[in-house]
């Protein structure tokens, strides 16, 4: 396996060629553009992470717990 400051990725939106270094400053993406991308899809619920549906509403379930605020 390569070190780790030779790693090169693929950028997540692009799939340009990434450099996995410190000095890679929008890693994994290739550029800050692709990194907003992807925030925007994270956003609007076009990528999504598959779980349990929650079958009720936790807010309602912990409005009477005390906030803390130390």
């Amino acid at each position: 396996m390569p070190d780790k400051a030779e790693l090169i990725v693929q950028c997540p939106s692009c799939k340009k060629p990434v450099k996995w270094t410190a000095s890679s400053k929008f890693k994994p993406f290739c550029s800050e553009r692709c990194r907003l991308i992807d925030l925007g899809e994270w956003a609007s619920e076009r990528h999504v992470i598959q779980g349990e549906e929650l079958t009720s509403d936790v807010f309602s379930e912990t409005a009477h717990l005390p906030l803390d605020r130390d």
